[in-house]
């Protein structure tokens, strides 16, 4: 296919196929990537967690998709409605012939310079990795008091200490007051918190404010408050604005919760759950301890019947050392005894013992007469086995074919020739006999049928 241009010939004809891809070229080339201003609409989170929605303003609408990677990078999720700025590239989907914006970035329309300068602290602090899960503390389960740094005039203020009280009544709070918005708010944020950590008198610090536009929550967007709470040893719950509201503070944070409310709720285990945990651990130990007892009180009634008393215990030694020394004047009676019986036995054996040579040399007379038979009958029977090999040897003896009026033929490098046809005319033949060789020409070959 040659170059595509807007003129074209009568005579040229394009498929409908070339030309949404020549259309695709040329938008791709004229419009690579293009900021566009609009409005939020017909917005899908697919489960892939690609975005697909419509940029629209009052006299025309586009279809756009931002795909995962960089929906995920924004830190928000768009509604219907809201305005952004979007940095696209243009592109057609051919089969349908529909073109569609490739959104790359995005920023809230009329504040771009904001958004901007959030998502330079976020990439600069991610790439220290000020957000590694590893730098996070874990939240602790039972806290023995719980801190709160926001206004006290906050709403927010007043739904953390409602859903503290409900949930952990017996849990005290003390609350680090400081502004949460206006130009001296980030500041005083960051004395707060800093107060907090250096009196450690709580296990959990809550970091709250309500919702509002950007401008409201940017004082949760300052480096030096991002990096305090980043750095604090006291676990932090971030819980600043509504759940589509995201600041550089709850990047940093050791627990990010969507709302206020649900920041005092992951403060720790429910009043409730710990009286259950309580109770089921009494539970658990009154069973232990009475299996305990029990084991205990059977090892000690067996350890009490093994017991007896001195008096008794020296009444059972004597007696068995009175029997001692019956047996051993016993024992002491019947050795001698025993041993004169044992020397007159051996008295009366002793002539019995005496060797016998006359009867030895009979029997080693016999015994070499019997070894003499033996080996003149092995040695004959060695004699007629070697005849036999003899016989047998003579018999498949070439030697003895040839005496027959065999012969043996043989080429020049002493092969036996067994099949005519491997001769050729001229061959130099060795033929032998039963006596003495011959040498032959080939004059003539003839193999058989």
């Amino acid at each position: 296919m040659g170059n595509f241009t807007a003129t074209t010939t009568r005579d040229q004809v394009l498929t409908v196929t070339e030309l949404n891809r020549h259309v695709a070229q040329v938008l791709q080339t004229r419009f690579s990537r293009i900021w566009v201003k609009g409005e939020i609409s017909n917005f899908t989170q697919a489960a892939s967690g690609h975005w697909y929605f419509s940029i629209k303003d009052s006299g025309a609408m586009v279809r756009a998709v931002m795909f995962r990677s960089r929906a995920q990078a924004t830190g928000i999720v768009p509604k219907v409605g809201d305005q952004f700025e979007f940095y696209a590239g243009v592109s057609l989907y051919e089969p349908r012939g529909d073109y569609q914006l490739i959104v790359e970035s995005l920023r809230r329309a009329g504040r771009g310079d904001l958004h901007e300068a959030f998502l330079r602290l976020r990439d600069k602090l991610a790439a220290e990795g000020l957000f590694d899960v590893d730098r996070k503390v874990a939240v602790p389960a039972m806290p023995r008091a719980i801190g709160v740094v926001t206004s006290l005039a906050a709403a927010a203020l007043r739904d953390v200490l409602t859903t503290l009280a409900r949930r952990m009544p017996h849990i005290p709070v003390i609350v680090y007051p400081a502004p949460v918005q206006g130009a001296e708010a980030a500041g005083q944020l960051v004395q707060a918190l800093q107060t907090a950590i250096d009196r450690a008198e709580v296990d959990t610090l809550l970091l709250v404010r309500g919702g509002g536009s950007i401008e409201d929550l940017w004082s949760f967007n300052d480096e030096r408050l991002a990096r305090l709470v980043a750095s604090s040893p006291i676990p932090v719950i971030s819980g600043v604005g509504h759940e589509t509201d995201f600041t550089i503070c709850d990047f940093a944070a050791d627990v990010r919760a969507p709302t206020p409310t649900a920041a005092a709720e992951l403060a720790g285990r429910d009043r409730r759950q710990s009286l259950e945990l309580v109770q089921n651990a009494g539970i658990r130990l009154d069973y232990a301890w009475r299996r305990l007892h029990e084991r205990r009180t059977i090892q000690l009634d067996r350890a009490a019947a093994g017991l007896v008393s001195p008096q008794e215990r020296m009444r059972l030694q004597g007696e068995r050392l009175d029997a001692l020394r019956g047996r051993l004047a016993r024992v002491g009676m019947a050795i001698p005894e025993r041993r004169k019986a044992a020397l007159q036995l051996l008295v009366t054996r002793l002539p019995h013992c005496a060797p016998r040579v006359d009867v030895g040399q009979d029997r080693l007379h016999d015994l070499a007469a019997r070894m003499a038979a033996a080996m003149a009958a092995r040695l004959e029977q060695a004699e007629r086995r070697v005849d036999v090999a003899t016989q047998t040897l003579h018999a498949l003896s070439p030697r003895h074919v040839l005496a027959r009026g065999y012969a043996i033929v043989r080429k020049s490098n002493q092969e036996v020739v067994k099949n005519a046809l491997d001769l050729k005319i001229g061959d130099l033949l060795s033929v032998e006999f039963e006596r003495g060789t011959a040498q032959v020409d080939v004059s003539n070959v003839h193999g058989l049928l």
